[in-house]
Formats: structure tokens, C-alpha cells, sequence
């Protein structure tokens, strides 16, 4: 009993009771609300989780291409190299006659270490721009995610809008906007 001779039950023992006779009491607006937020609120932390993920691996990719590209940019440059001792061992054999036998053994010697060099910086260059494949194959489902998001925090926002003014056609909104975060998750999902 209260202070004014009324019995009042806490929350708890009105549980119980519920629990014991086996009816239900309607479960108000607030209530669904709360429930509703908790879930959108467990499934924005999952997608919040996998995006976090997904742009490690982006910038991981990313990263990957700008250092093969660097050293695709190296080996050029030391075929260039290459290529200027190839171009003066032949200036040479025109300049210095009698000495032709040694320049054209470096000559060939630089014709195939241009050769190896070409091939390596080829190889630096596709790996670069497999890298870079990958982080905008990986960046497209992450921006989903990011949107995903969004509409989920939305979702919760008008919520806590619904539960203050207990409007329940605000609750019909949050529910569209939830929809569509879940459904854009999905998509980016399908998309990874």
C-alpha cells in the first residue's frame, strides 16, 4: 500500500503476475518504441562494424596500388637509366672504333637488363591497378553501408520523436525509414 491506502504493483511484480496467470497486458506505444530503438540500435552497431571493416580493407587496397605504382614509377625510372648507358655504349662504338667488341658486350648486357627491368615494372603496374580495382569494388558496398546507416539513425531519431509525443503515425515513419537502412544493408551485403 501507498501512502494514500492505495495497493500499487512495481514493474517487476506486475511481470510476475503476467508471468503467473498467463495473460498479457497490451504493451504501450513507449514500450514498442523502446523495443523497436534497441533492435535498430543492436542492428547500427553491426553495419557500423562491417563499414568500419569495409574501409579498412578500401584504404588497405588503396594503399597496395599507390606502393606498387611507386615502385612501377622506380623501375622505370631505372630502365630510363639503363636505356641512356645502352644509348652512350653505342654513341661509343661509333666515337672509339678499336674498342667496339667491349661496347657492344655492355650494349647487350643493357638490352637485357632492359628487358628484365620492362617486365618487372609491367608486372608493378597490373599489380597497381588490381589494387586499385579492389578498393573501388570494395568502396561501392561500403558507401551502402554508410547510407544504411544513416536511415537506421533516422529511424531511431523520429523514434525518440514517437515516444515523446506519442504519435504513432511518427512510428509508421520510423518504421519506413528502418526498412530502408535494413534493406540498403542488405543490398551492400549482396554487393561484398
Amino acid at each position: 500500500m501507498n501512502e494514500h491506502g492505495l495497493h500499487t504493483h512495481a514493474p517487476h511484480e506486475e511481470a510476475l503476475q503476467e508471468l503467473a496467470t498467463g495473460h498479457r497486458k497490451h504493451h504501450s506505444l513507449s514500450q514498442w518504441v523502446a523495443i523497436f530503438t534497441a533492435i535498430l540500435a543492436t542492428i547500427g552497431a553491426v553495419v557500423g562494424y562491417q563499414g568500419t571493416r569495409l574501409m579498412h580493407a578500401v584504404l588497405l587496397h588503396k594503399n597496395e596500388a599507390v606502393l606498387k605504382k611507386t615502385e612501377a614509377t622506380d623501375q622505370w625510372n631505372y630502365y630510363q637509366a639503363v636505356s641512356t648507358k645502352a644509348h652512350l655504349m653505342e654513341l661509343a662504338t661509333d666515337l672509339v672504333p678499336g674498342k667496339t667488341i667491349l661496347f657492344r658486350k655492355k650494349i647487350a648486357k643493357y638490352q637485357a637488363q632492359k628487358k628484365a627491368i620492362r617486365t618487372r615494372a609491367e608486372t608493378l603496374e597490373m599489380l597497381s591497378a588490381k589494387a586499385n580495382a579492389e578498393s573501388a569494388r570494395l568502396d561501392r558496398p561500403y558507401n551502402s553501408m554508410a547510407m544504411s546507416l544513416i536511415f537506421l539513425q533516422m529511424a531511431i531519431s523520429v523514434a525518440s520523436i514517437t515516444a515523446l509525443t506519442g504519435r504513432k503515425w511518427l512510428f509508421a515513419v520510423a518504421g519506413l525509414a528502418a526498412v530502408l537502412g535494413v534493406g540498403i544493408w542488405g543490398y551492400a551485403l549482396w554487393l561484398a
